[in-house]
């Protein structure tokens, strides 16, 4: 279940706590409102989000409390708010939406990442990228303006050497070994990843095969100081303000960054994939570089 299914349903809850602290069946309800009762209980199951005027109506013919409507309200405004489509954050295009994060991220004097798939943008070379990007683009029929997105995305790494921010990364080892890109630009990607580690304020953890996990990894996710976060699905981006929203996150990521190799052990972890990856190809005397 994501994070907006399980918003729906508490959204749902409450308006049903409304309607059974008056007395009132849902058919009852239904009647005071001209609405037909399956509405009633799609509303109130989550199966349905209500509009603006739903909740005010439904308010108004229960409690009658403004402090009610103001609470479901607001409710509803952070779970529209939370939930874009990716069709419409890609509508500007790539590059634009390359841009939009770049802008939080500079606003960000802290950043969490967690990653079970993907190369965090903020690691990944001009190939990786321009993959990563141009699978978007066909998945949502996006505007095909990728090799300005590529530009935008890697101008945004220059903030990794901004010395006021600090950044942690964990990854696990199945974002190393994914077939993402072909492997002559997988080993530059792999090495980029080495030489990140190295920076004085970067952590890269890598989560490794056979590490018995605490959570299982799920989708990705992003936390921007202690304001928000960002987690990618499928079909949306979805932004979590709420207090208990960012304390979840921040858990879930404590629990995987706990199980990570760091250091030496991570780099131990990304140069034996280089070294897989590289006896794979026909001729690889001169493609990617290792580090030692």
């Amino acid at each position: 279940m994501t994070s907006v299914q399980q918003a729906r349903q508490a959204l749902g809850g409450k308006l049903r706590t409304l309607r059974v602290s008056v007395g009132l069946t849902g058919r009852e309800l239904a009647g005071r409102l001209s609405w037909p009762a399956s509405k009633i209980s799609k509303l109130e199951t989550g199966k349905q989000a209500p509009t603006e005027a739903d909740v005010v109506g439904w308010v108004g013919a229960t409690t009658g409390d403004e402090q009610d409507s103001a609470s479901v309200l607001a409710m509803l405004r952070t779970m529209e708010s939370a939930y874009a489509e990716w069709q419409r954050l890609l509508g500007g295009g790539a590059r634009h939406h390359q841009s939009t994060w770049a802008g939080m991220e500079r606003r960000a004097a802290r950043l969490r990442v967690f990653e079970p798939a993907f190369v965090p943008g903020l690691l990944q070379t001009a190939g990786y990228a321009r993959h990563r990007l141009a699978q978007a683009i066909t998945a949502f029929g996006a505007a095909n303006d990728i090799d300005d997105a590529v530009r935008a995305r890697l101008a945004r790494q220059e903030i990794l050497y901004d010395s006021r921010k600090r950044f942690h990364f964990v990854i696990t080892e199945a974002v190393l070994r994914y077939g993402l890109c072909p492997p002559e630009l997988m080993l530059p990607q792999l090495d980029r990843l080495v030489a990140a580690s190295t920076l004085p304020n970067v952590r890269l953890g890598v989560i490794r095969f056979g590490t018995p996990f605490i959570i299982g990894p799920g989708c990705g996710f992003w936390i921007f100081d202690d304001r928000q976060v960002i987690v990618e699905i499928f079909s949306a981006e979805l932004t979590l303000t709420q207090a208990q929203e960012i304390d979840l996150h921040e858990k879930v990521f404590g629990a995987m960054a706990s199980v990570a190799a760091y250091g030496a052990d991570a780099r131990a972890v990304l140069t034996r994939v280089m070294e897989e990856l590289r006896s794979t190809l026909p001729d690889n005397d001169d493609v990617g570089a290792t580090t030692p």
